[in-house]
């Protein structure tokens, strides 16, 4: 993800408005974008391309912010897929449901406090949580949006802190990308474990560049982290009490003026590392071979679409291959679809 030098986020927390640069940020502007002809692939491997194609634009820019940033897709079990709206200002829309197939949306949440970057349902308990940038909140929801909870609130070994995505254990258990140190641009960021009953908070690793997008791996071995002011995937190996044994670089991306965002794993165990800066996604093995990269094109001349600056997660249809990715920019907040490499699982279900 790109950093955009508007506000600070601390002053725009402070007044109730939010821009994210780690998280993805869509500025103002008028209404725009294409659609894509559909999904192609051209090449194999690192040449291969695969076009994704417009599904809906769910939001505009808001007035009181400046922006709009979708996250964090996830299908509940009624079929529906649940985003957030990262930057939504106090009384619109900040969690909405959408009808894939019908190509509608309706609200299902708002409150005048959080700042959601990503949504993921509890394999325990069903429900629906969010992680709260600005505030270093945790809150739960029943799946149709009401009865908020918070489930975690303050500091964390002396510091609060800045969540971004979360990965479930199989039990339940939170895995937190604790981007803090973002805005100064200092590794002080953490991956963070958070107990089911949000009782006992444990620090697996620090000293991490931002880090933004994590997600276990298809056996549940261990984490990749994707580290935004790096432009590097880690790799977190687990004991059989999610405490860390190992960790390494695992993947650098090449990303030019973009920045890696959030991460989704698919049946086979490849990765899907959304970009902000630009509307695309790269996808990769667990071998960190580069299999393909998902654009987001124009309607014609097959350049990739205006006014669309970040390409931030992607949910896959659980059991199936087709995956609606989250992207973003002055254009508007839109869902694009294309068909994944393999099928979805938890790990590419939201986060």
């Amino acid at each position: 993800m790109r950093r955009i030098p508007i506000r600070s986020l601390s002053g725009l927390a402070a007044i109730g408005l939010l821009t994210l640069t780690g998280c993805g940020t869509g500025t103002g502007g008028a209404a725009g974008g294409a659609a894509a002809a559909g999904n192609t692939a051209a090449a194999t491997g690192a040449d291969r391309t695969i076009r994704a194609q417009k599904v809906m634009r769910l939001t505009k820019v808001h007035e009181e912010t400046g922006m709009t940033l979708l996250e964090g897709p996830t299908f509940g079990e009624d079929g529906k897929l649940l985003v957030v709206d990262v930057t939504a200002p106090a009384g619109e829309p900040k969690v909405l449901s959408v009808d894939t197939a019908k190509k509608t949306s309706r609200p299902v949440h708002t409150d005048g406090r959080g700042a959601y970057t990503s949504a993921q349902f509890s394999p325990y308990d069903g429900r629906v949580y969010l992680t709260d940038f600005s505030h270093g909140d945790i809150v739960s929801l029943a799946p149709d949006g009401g009865d908020r909870r918070t489930f975690f609130s303050g500091e964390v070994d002396g510091a609060r802190m800045n969540p971004d995505d979360l990965a479930f254990d199989r039990d339940g258990n939170l895995y937190i990308s604790d981007s803090r140190g973002m805005s100064e641009g200092e590794a002080t960021g953490r991956v963070v474990r958070i107990d089911r009953a949000g009782k006992s908070v444990t620090v697996l690793a620090d000293e991490l560049a931002a880090p933004n997008g994590i997600s276990f791996d298809a056996d549940y071995r261990g984490l990749w982290v994707s580290e935004l002011t790096q432009n590097r995937i880690s790799y977190l190996r687990l004991d059989d009490k999610g405490g860390v044994t190992s960790q390494h670089t695992a993947i650098r991306v090449d990303g030019g003026t973009a920045q890696t965002d959030s991460i989704a794993v698919d049946a086979d165990g490849n990765l899907y590392q959304g970009l902000h800066g630009r509307a695309a996604m790269v996808v990769y093995n667990r071998h960190g071979e580069r299999l393909a990269t998902v654009t987001v094109p124009a309607q014609a001349g097959g350049r990739e679409a205006e006014g669309l600056e970040s390409a931030t997660n992607v949910a896959i249809t659980p059991g199936g291959t087709k995956a609606y990715m989250t992207v973003s920019g002055p254009a508007g907040g839109y869902l694009y679809s294309f068909d994944a490499l393999a099928e979805g699982v938890r790990q590419s279900n939201g986060g």
